[in-house]
């Protein structure tokens, strides 16, 4: 995380500011700029350079693989994807 803007909050500290009144949500806040359907349209998923990766067994609870499975072909892929974002956030 570079980005100058953001803070990095356990979730221990994010309940300790929700019940000290420090978090504030805007409920009528403009939504955010949209990439729109072209940049969609051009959009690809990269795999990271390097190391090929590493086969593994994996034990999942049903309900987590169903839900995955459910969101069709490439749900190998999109748990990957969310591991890989989970560990970038917390490195």
């Amino acid at each position: 995380m570079s980005d100058p803007n953001m803070k990095r909050a356990s979730l221990a500290d994010i309940k300790r500011m929700r019940e000290a009144g420090e978090l504030r949500h805007n409920p009528n806040a403009p939504a955010g700029d949209s990439l729109g359907h072209d940049f969609w349209a051009k959009a690809m998923m990269a795999s990271p350079q390097g190391t090929p990766p590493k086969s593994v067994h994996l034990k999942l609870d049903p309900e987590v693989f169903e839900f995955f499975k459910s969101q069709g072909k490439g749900h190998l892929t999109r748990m990957q994807e969310v591991l890989r974002a989970y560990a970038n956030a917390h490195r």
